[in-house]
């Protein structure tokens, strides 16, 4: 919960930074005019009470809280796209006490330059872990740990081409990647455990193909749709196993300042478990979506934010 909220109030403090020099620059020259951004800020909270209930239940509160950020930079024949995920909940039920119910950190970062009309030759690295431990049985801090902060995490590095027909769609094929799988937390470094070839090792280095996909759908007014999806195949070691991944969320936003969230998870890596791994959460709460609108760039007034 520390780092989730320490990786928030940094990444608050440089948007903060970056909007005050923003407002001191746009008045002589507009130096930011290629740069978009959408950004959507949520807080979601759930809570159930019982009191002589004949069908049973326990008392519980819970709250899930996470922001979702697309900075884009598209100039000519140059498109930098960054993403930044970040999410953390808990639950606390009478009796059981408090579990986490989601916990994520996906950062990703991608340059491109342009050969051929929606085509980029790309480069781009990510990050992937979580911020607390996990464990077994509901998440039971009784229970055996099986996860911590970056136990795994993971590191991609990798060069390829990406198919960018439209701001809805983004696909990246990296036929040369680099893989590493961290296990930072000492009592998960064991032989087998996250593909950890020996007792006391720290880190797995995979060699292979990655395949992303980004896809936006708008279902009907203020209902979108955004799915991703990923392959990777290690050349080294077993390419047939691949690491399958597909995320759905379902957005159905009530007004500006309340929406709800239907969000699927689903994941197959042999080196974690040989079983289809599955996450679907449901809140409704506030939320608040940051949207600079149409890039400067594609403005005939390239100074429109200051006259409004």
């Amino acid at each position: 919960m520390k780092k989730f909220l320490l990786i928030l109030s940094i990444f608050m403090g440089i948007y903060a930074s970056a909007q005050e020099e923003l407002k001191k620059d746009s008045a002589v020259v507009d130096t930011v005019k290629y740069w978009s951004v959408l950004g959507k800020n949520t807080l979601m909270i759930n809570q159930a009470a019982f009191s002589n209930w004949v069908g049973g239940g326990a008392n519980n509160v819970g709250w899930l809280a996470g922001i979702n950020y697309n900075i884009t930079y598209e100039k000519d024949n140059d498109l930098w796209e960054n993403i930044i995920i970040l999410g953390y909940g808990q639950n606390d039920t009478k009796g059981l006490g408090v579990r986490k119910t989601q916990d994520m950190i996906n950062l990703s970062t991608n340059y491109g330059r342009k050969f051929s009309k929606s085509w980029y030759f790309s480069l781009g690295a990510g990050l992937q872990s979580q911020f607390a431990p996990g464990y077994e049985d509901g998440n039971n801090p009784k229970a055996k740990k099986i996860s911590n902060f970056m136990a795994p995490g993971y590191v991609n590095v990798g060069i390829g081409i990406t198919y960018r027909p439209n701001d809805d769609l983004t696909v990246t094929l990296r036929p040369t990647n680099a893989r590493w799988t961290f296990v930072m937390d000492k009592d998960l470094q064991m032989a087998g455990s996250y593909g950890l070839k020996n007792d006391g090792d720290t880190s797995l280095l995979q060699f292979g193909f990655l395949g992303t996909a980004i896809y936006k759908l708008k279902i009907m007014e203020d209902i979108h749709l955004t799915n991703t999806a990923s392959v990777f195949s290690n050349y080294l070691d077993r390419p047939d196993r691949l690491v399958l991944a597909y995320g759905a969320i379902l957005n159905l936003k009530v007004n500006k300042y309340i929406s709800s969230n239907i969000t699927l998870d689903l994941l197959y890596d042999h080196n974690q478990i040989e079983k289809t791994q599955l996450k679907q959460t449901l809140g409704i709460g506030f939320a608040y979506t940051l949207d600079n609108g149409v890039k400067r760039s594609d403005r005939k007034d390239s100074q429109w934010w200051i006259k409004k």
